[in-house]
């Protein structure tokens, strides 16, 4: 046959690739291959077997031709045929053999002869070598190796920065902490052309950074750049619109508390594509803090009814179950997430919280030790294990951890507020002796301090979620008897809510102690049009009549 001929043969090919006709790609590039015998034409072939799903046939192709042992893409198709195959050891061994090295260098650069199926001098490649790394650590991953699996992604995202399914792979599960993500991402090698990427790049690793440094890296990112040395409108571009990157904009808010803010983007996102999951997980998130079960439980079923094998759909069923307070059914559609995919960090805390609001401690700890095992990065198991120890009185266990916590998210104020929660519990259980008034007096200072470092860590104005904190706050400052600034952080939880027995009882109690009667009584009042039966405020409203009575003493 005429190499013309041939050479029609070979697009017929690739337009069956690209038209997704892939018995009729098979079909041709085997003849191809047998009239030319061309290792070229011999990858086409297996190519075109592996994506018709015929991975054991393109393994023994490739692994018949001895030009696997001395040709990368060779060598790599075939590790990829035994990823699908679930051959684990074998394809680490495949790979082991390609001469790569831990930063993505060939050793022997003899063996470096590459070939194309079709290639495009235009287009820039990802280096072959950052893609065979990759496929380690999902092969270290899939055995459970998650120190090898990490090693190999960082070499992956080392070798090109343009591999990103390797920095998804770290960051999603969260295999890194905020300082290693920040020093691999100052590592990278970026082209002069791909500045906008690692700005992206920094946005998606965790925003542990000062409210107004992250916020700056999303503006950057959201500006209008030109492309061109022209005026042309045209020529303008921006991400402003990127549902990526405002899927890490809700995350951000999520983050910081404000999950109003949080669900109404990813509401926005979803209708843009209703099918984005990044989007979906936040949302669900999201929906979960705000008690939206009728939300969840649309995005459950339409979940389950798409993505029937995802731990994400089995995930949003157990959301919806734990919004409902069914803790036995949430827990069992969590434990189903996790089998489905045991690297799926939401699962396992989800897992954990459903027998923690059962009071079931041992299951408890037990998921969220296992996902602080399997998420270094993640401080959120550290502080739930530090919850569950407060919940059995074990305060200095409590503190070790929730300082684990603080040491591995120094922004979340989720972590201080519990710190703070920390001290007064601990200064309950020292009440029993006068002796202690000393050490009790420094604990109620250094509940402030934390409770103060708490509300400095979310971005302005506060949400009603925070209302409890800044209530704990006045107490805080009530007992130490500095009652001008608890009352005025009463008056701040009032902005908040106006639905808090407890901060009019404290407000009230607070001016009572000031003498002050008639703001006492007035308090005194509010807090028992709320609760009627409430029986602190009605024997101190008793008093404070009482004491109005008597007039001011002498």
């Amino acid at each position: 046959m005429r190499e013309e001929e041939i050479e029609k043969l070979r697009g017929v090919v690739r337009d069956c690739v690209t038209k997704h006709l892939y018995s009729s790609a098979i079909f041709f590039a085997d003849k191809v291959a047998a009239f030319t015998n061309d290792p070229a034409d011999i990858y086409m072939q297996a190519q075109a077997l592996f994506l018709g799903r015929h991975y054991r046939r393109a393994y023994h192709l490739l692994n018949a031709s001895q030009i696997v042992l001395r040709d990368l893409r060779f060598r790599y198709l075939a590790a990829k045929c035994l990823e699908e195959l679930k051959e684990w050891d074998q394809c680490i061994l495949m790979l082991d053999d390609a001469k790569v090295d831990e930063h993505g260098n060939l050793n022997d650069t003899k063996d470096s002869n590459i070939m194309y199926l079709d290639k495009d001098g235009e287009d820039h490649e990802i280096n072959i070598s950052s893609a065979i790394c990759f496929l380690r650590g999902k092969a270290y991953e899939a055995l459970e190796n998650r120190v090898q699996a990490r090693h190999w992604y960082k070499a992956a995202i080392k070798a090109d920065p343009l591999c990103y399914e390797a920095l998804e792979c770290l960051i999603e599960n969260h295999m890194l902490t905020y300082e290693e993500e920040a020093s691999l991402l100052a590592s990278l090698q970026f082209g002069p052309e791909d500045g906008w990427l690692s700005s992206f790049y920094s946005c998606l690793i965790k925003k542990y950074d000062k409210e107004n440094v992250v916020e700056a890296k999303f503006r950057e990112l959201e500006k209008e750049k030109c492309n061109s040395n022209t005026s042309d409108p045209s020529f303008f571009r921006t991400l402003k619109t990127n549902t990526d990157l405002l899927a890490c904009k809700a995350e951000y808010y999520h983050q910081c508390g404000e999950y109003q803010k949080c669900f109404e983007l990813t509401s926005v996102l979803l209708e843009k594509d209703p099918f984005h999951l990044k989007s979906t997980l936040v949302h669900l998130a999201a929906a979960m803090e705000l008690g939206h079960s009728n939300e969840l439980y649309l995005m459950a079923c339409n979940l389950v009814k798409d993505y029937p094998q995802k731990a994400l759909s089995w995930f949003a069923v157990g959301c919806y179950y734990y919004c409902i307070k069914k803790f036995a059914e949430s827990h069992r559609y969590f434990s189903k997430a996790t089998s489905l995919d045991g690297t799926f960090p939401p699962a396992w805390i989800g897992y954990g919280n459903a027998y923690a609001a059962k009071e079931e401690g041992d299951q408890a700890m037990s998921a969220y030790r296992t996902a602080a095992r399997l998420f270094p990065g993640c401080h959120l198991p550290t502080l739930y294990i530090g919850m569950e120890y407060m919940r059995t009185n074990s305060f200095k266990l409590a503190e070790q951890f929730f300082m684990q916590a603080k040491t591995t998210c120094p922004s979340d104020p989720l972590v201080y507020n519990e710190l703070g929660v920390h001290e007064v519990y601990d200064i309950l259980s020292l009440m029993w002796t006068i002796r202690l008034y000393y050490r009790i007096f420094c604990m109620y200072n250094k509940a402030v301090w934390w409770f103060e470092k708490t509300l400095a860590q979310i971005p302005s104005p506060l949400s009603e979620m925070w209302e409890p904190t800044v209530v704990n706050l006045a107490h805080a400052y009530r007992k130490l008897k500095m009652y001008n600034e608890a009352i005025s952080y009463y008056e701040k939880a009032l902005a908040l809510s106006t639905r808090s027995v407890s901060t009019y009882a404290g407000l009230a109690y607070a001016y009572h102690l000031q003498d002050n009667f008639t703001a006492a009584i007035t308090y005194y009042h509010k807090a028992l049009w709320l609760q009627p039966d409430d029986h602190f405020c009605t024997e101190m409203l008793s008093l404070a009549l009482a004491d109005e009575a008597r007039g001011p003493q002498n």
